[in-house]
């Protein structure tokens, strides 16, 4: 029978493990807002929720993408979310370095699939490499308004505020290639 498979065994293996590490994040989103939401703050646990479900849509790509190349797709067990965050502030900072790491390991695989020539798999991982800059950018941005807020030492009043915008938030940030002198 014929080999119709278009990835390698190393790129496979890491498009898998990709896609569990955006199973994982959909499941630390969830779980944080399920932690927001029973703190009293439903905006930010609406946004967090919306989150976990981008995520999984994230996971559902890989998926896809390892099917219609001819691999095999190996759905394995989650790790479980870290503990709860111990404050807002904490919060926006535990989701800033998920983030990170995630872009760290979404750069593993585009360095690999540089590295094998494998222009479909460094084409398709460009729309995650921008993605995660958008991520980034966005939990940044969080943090900053925490940061004005007062931080740990954010009061309630600012942190009402915080949370009723979240609820409304749109979901993507403006990215710097985005930007011109006609739109800042």
């Amino acid at each position: 029978m014929m080999n119709t498979n278009r990835l390698s065994k190393t790129i496979v293996a890491a498009l898998n493990n990709q896609m569990t590490k955006e199973a994982h994040a959909s499941q630390i989103y969830l779980s944080y807002g399920a932690w927001a939401d029973s703190n009293g703050f439903g905006g930010i646990a609406n946004f967090l929720f919306r989150h976990a479900q981008e995520e999984r849509n994230h996971m559902m790509k890989i998926l896809e993408y390892i099917l219609k190349r001819g691999g095999e797709v190996k759905v394995t067990a989650i790790p479980a979310p870290p503990p709860n965050p111990t404050s807002i502030n904490n919060c926006f900072e535990k989701v800033f370095g998920h983030e990170v790491d995630n872009t760290t390991a979404v750069y593993k695989v585009v360095k690999m699939s540089l590295e094998e020539e494998d222009w479909a798999t460094w084409n398709f991982m460009q729309w995650f490499v921008k993605e995660q800059t958008e991520e980034e950018t966005l939990a940044l941005n969080l943090l900053d308004k925490i940061k004005i807020a007062g931080g740990e030492k954010a009061e309630k009043t600012s942190l009402y505020s915080l949370d009723r915008d979240l609820a409304t938030t749109p979901d993507d940030a403006k990215l710097a290639q985005d930007i011109t002198a006609d739109n800042p």
